[in-house]
C-alpha cells in the first residue's frame, strides 16, 4: 500500500485515477487546484501524478516548485507527445510520462513498477573510479563533489553502471529500470541521457557510450 497523490484539473480524470489505485490497496489523494499542493505536506507521498496542462499553475512549474520537497517519485499526466514537452518536464525533476487517455492497465503498471523500484533493498556503495555511488542513499558524486541527479537519472546511472559494458537500448534501459515494457515510450530515455550527460560533462567526466544504431553502455 502507498499513499498517493493525483493532481488534475478534470473531476473525472481524478475519479478515474482513485478508483484504478484503490484496488490496488493505495491511499490515493486527490487535488482539482494545483495552487493548493504548495500548502500541503508532501513528505508523506510515496509518488505524485501531475496534470501537464492546469490553470494556475501548470505541471511543469509545479514539479519544479515542489522538487525540492519530495523524494518520491513524480509521474506527468499529459495528452501531449511533442518531444519539447518531454525535454522540458524531465528537466524539472520528472521520472515518467503517462499519456492521455490511459487504460487502468497502463496506469497500475507505471504506478507500481515506480513503486517497487523504491521499495527495492540495495548494497552501500560502488565506486567506479572517481564517480562514487552511494547506493542506500541514491547519490552519485565525482571526486566527493555530489550531482544533483533526478530519481529518474540515477536509477538510469546505476543500471548501466551495474552492467558497465553492456549495451543496452533505450527500450531494454526503460523497460529494466521502470519495470514495464518501455517500446512506446523510450524518447524519455533519450532525454534522461542527455540530461545525465550535462550534469557529468560540469565534471569533466563522460561515463555513457552511445553505441551507434543499438544504445547506451557504461564505459
Amino acid at each position: 500500500m502507498a499513499n498517493i497523490l493525483a493532481v488534475d484539473d478534470e473531476k473525472a480524470v481524478l475519479a478515474l485515477i482513485k478508483n484504478i489505485l484503490q484496488k490496488d490497496g493505495h491511499v490515493v489523494t486527490v487535488v482539482l487546484n494545483s495552487n493548493e499542493v504548495l500548502q500541503m505536506q508532501l513528505g508523506k507521498f510515496n509518488l505524485i501524478l501531475l496534470d501537464v496542462m492546469m490553470p494556475g499553475i501548470d505541471g511543469f512549474s509545479l514539479c519544479r516548485d515542489i522538487r525540492d520537497k519530495v523524494d518520491c517519485p513524480i509521474l506527468f499526466l499529459t495528452a501531449k507527445s511533442m518531444e519539447n514537452d518531454i525535454v522540458v518536464g524531465l528537466g524539472e525533476g520528472a521520472d515518467d510520462f503517462i499519456s492521455k487517455p490511459f487504460g487502468a492497465k497502463e496506469l497500475r503498471a507505471r504506478v507500481n513498477a515506480h513503486l517497487r523500484r523504491e521499495s527495492r533493498q540495495r548494497r552501500d556503495v560502488l565506486c567506479l573510479g572517481n564517480i562514487h555511488f552511494d547506493l542506500s542513499g541514491r547519490k552519485i558524486s565525482v571526486c566527493n563533489k555530489p550531482i544533483p541527479f533526478t530519481k529518474g537519472e540515477y536509477e538510469i546511472c546505476e543500471f548501466l553502471a551495474e552492467n558497465r559494458g553492456q549495451v543496452f537500448s533505450k527500450e531494454k534501459i526503460y523497460e529494466s529500470v521502470f519495470g514495464i515494457d518501455g517500446e512506446s515510450d523510450s524518447s524519455a530515455i533519450v532525454e534522461h541521457i542527455k540530461n545525465i550527460r550535462a550534469k557529468f560533462n560540469k565534471f569533466q567526466v563522460s561515463p555513457i557510450e552511445t553505441v551507434w544504431g543499438i544504445g547506451y553502455k557504461w564505459n
